[in-house]
C-alpha cells in the first residue's frame, strides 16, 4: 500500500490525514489545535502541524504529501528567513482602509481585470500596504512574502531559518500554488503561463502591485502546476498543496459545473469553471482552483448563525428546528426572514439588521417561524449562485457541506430554494482529503 499525507492548516487548527494513494481511505489522522486571533505567530502552525502528524503516526512510510491551508495569510519573513511578526489573517479586518487606499489608486476595474479580485480587508496585498504603512521598519526588513501554507511547506522541506532547519534559509525554494496565489491580490491568472508538459514559464505576480503595497519588491513563491512537484530532505514527494476552499473542492470532488454551498459560521459559495470571471464590484472574487481551472467565490456573513439564533429563540435543538421546520409548509405561510444578523457582504449591506415580515395571526407559528429561518439562510446563500450565474458561470449541481449541512430541513428544502440539484457528501475532512488527493496525483 502506498500512502500519502493531506494536511489542512485552517485558522482553529491543523488535521492531518494519512490515506492510501489508490482508494483513498484513510488509514490515520491526528489533529491539533491552534491559537485564537486575527495576528498569530506562525511558529504556533508549526508546531501544531508537527504534533498532528505524530498524532497520525508520523511520515516515515509516507511517499507523498501536499498541505492545503487558509488563505490570504500575511507571514513575512527577513534575508535570514526569519518571521520578521506574527502573521495577520484573512480575518483581520485592520487593513479595511489599505483596501480603499489601494482602490482609490488603481480603479476598481483595473484591479479586477488584472487580478480578479477588487481589494477588501482579507487579501493579503492590503496587509502588505498595511505593514508598509503602520510599521515602516518591518516593511523594510521583508525579503520574502509567503501565506500559511506556503510557509509551512518550506519549512517541513527542510527550510528555514539557519539553526532551525537542516537546509537553511533558501527562500528561492518557497513555493506555492495558483489557488493560493490568486488571493493575494497581486498575482494574474493569465499571466501565468505553463507549457504542454505543466512546467511553469511564467508565475503570473504583478510586480508593480507588490511593490504599490509593500514599497518595494520581495522574493515571492513559485507558483507551480497542478502536477508539477518538488521533494522534502527525505526525498518524497511535495505537491503545491492548495487554498482551504480550493482543497475543498478537490476533497469533495467538485468538477465543472459544479457549486460547493459551505455552510458554516459563514457561509462561501464557490464553483469550479473552465473559464475565469471578473467583477468589477467586488462580490465574486475571481480564484483559480488547485487542478488548472478557475474558483469564483462568494463569502455571506450569515449561515449557520442564523439557524442557532432561531432555534435559541424557540427554545429546541437543531433537531427540534428542523423538524418544526418540514411540519410547516413551503413559503413559511407569507413568513419571510431576512437574515442580516450581522450586517452582510454579499449583498455588500454592513449596516443590515434581520427583519421578521408577512406576521399575521395565522401566519406565526413556532413552524412557520422555523421554516422561514432555513428559507431565509438559503436564500442568502442564494444569492451567492445569483452573483455566479450573472458572470456566466455554468452551475448544474450543488454540493452541500459544512455544519450547516447536517440539518435534515437544511438539506430537503436546498433544492427548491437553489433551483438545482443538491448533493450533501458524508461529512469529512475536505481540505485535507483534497491535499492528500493532490499528493496521490503528482505520484502518477
Amino acid at each position: 500500500m502506498t500512502l500519502v499525507m493531506g494536511v489542512d492548516s485552517s485558522t482553529q487548527s491543523c488535521k492531518v490525514v494519512i490515506t492510501d494513494a489508490e482508494t483513498g481511505a484513510i488509514v490515520r489522522e491526528g489533529r491539533a489545535l491552534h491559537p485564537a486571533g486575527t495576528e498569530v505567530d506562525p511558529g504556533s502552525w508549526w508546531e501544531a502541524l508537527q504534533e498532528a502528524i505524530a498524532a497520525a503516526g508520523g511520515t516515515e512510510d509516507v511517499t507523498a504529501w501536499s498541505i492545503g491551508g487558509q488563505q490570504h495569510g500575511m507571514v513575512v519573513l527577513d534575508a535570514e528567513g526569519r518571521v520578521i511578526r506574527p502573521a495577520l489573517l484573512w480575518n483581520d479586518t485592520r487593513s479595511a482602509g489599505a483596501a480603499s487606499d489601494l482602490i482609490a489608486e488603481f480603479g476598481a476595474e483595473d484591479l479586477a481585470r488584472r487580478t480578479g479580485l477588487v481589494p477588501v480587508a482579507s487579501f493579503t496585498i492590503t496587509k502588505l500596504r498595511w505593514l508598509r504603512d503602520h510599521e515602516p521598519a518591518s516593511a523594510a526588513r521583508v525579503a520574502a512574502v509567503a501565506l500559511p501554507h506556503d510557509w509551512l511547506t518550506w519549512r517541513l522541506r527542510g527550510f528555514g531559518p539557519m539553526g532551525e532547519s537542516a537546509r537553511g534559509p533558501v527562500l528561492e525554494e518557497l513555493i506555492t500554488d495558483r489557488s493560493d496565489a490568486s488571493g493575494t491580490g497581486y498575482w494574474s491568472p493569465d499571466a501565468w503561463v505553463a507549457d504542454a508538459a505543466g512546467k511553469v514559464i511564467t508565475d503570473g505576480y504583478d510586480r508593480d502591485l507588490l511593490t504599490a503595497a509593500l514599497g518595494h519588491d520581495a522574493v515571492l513563491p513559485r507558483v507551480l502546476g497542478p502536477r508539477e512537484w518538488v521533494t522534502d530532505a527525505g526525498g518524497r514527494h511535495v505537491a503545491p498543496g492548495a487554498g482551504d476552499n480550493a482543497g475543498a473542492a478537490l476533497g469533495v470532488g467538485a468538477g465543472t459545473g459544479d457549486v460547493v454551498v459551505s455552510i458554516g459560521t459563514s457561509g462561501t459559495v464557490f464553483a469550479v469553471s473552465d473559464r475565469r470571471t471578473i467583477d468589477p464590484s467586488g462580490t465574486v472574487a475571481g480564484f483559480a482552483d488547485a487542478d488548472g481551472h478557475f474558483l469564483p467565490l462568494v463569502a455571506t456573513l450569515n449561515a449557520a448563525r442564523v439557524l442557532d439564533a432561531i432555534a435559541g429563540v424557540l427554545g429546541v435543538d437543531h433537531d427540534g428546528l428542523s423538524g418544526l421546520a418540514l411540519a410547516a409548509d413551503p413559503g413559511a405561510g407569507g413568513l419571510t426572514l431576512v437574515p442580516y444578523f450581522e450586517g452582510e457582504r454579499t449583498p455588500n449591506l454592513p449596516d443590515a439588521t434581520a427583519s421578521v415580515t408577512g406576521m399575521t395571526l395565522r401566519s406565526t407559528t413556532r413552524e412557520n417561524l422555523a421554516r422561514a429561518a432555513v428559507e431565509g439562510m438559503l436564500s442568502g446563500l442564494g444569492a451567492g449562485l445569483d452573483a455566479l450565474r450573472a458572470l456566466g458561470v455554468p452551475l448544474q449541481r450543488a454540493l452541500l457541506i459544512g455544519g450547516g449541512a447536517q440539518s435534515e430541513a437544511v438539506r430537503k428544502i436546498a433544492p427548491a430554494v437553489f433551483g438545482m440539484p443538491v448533493e450533501v457528501p458524508a461529512p469529512g475532512e475536505y481540505v485535507a482529503l483534497g491535499a492528500a488527493r493532490q499528493a496521490a496525483s503528482v505520484l502518477a
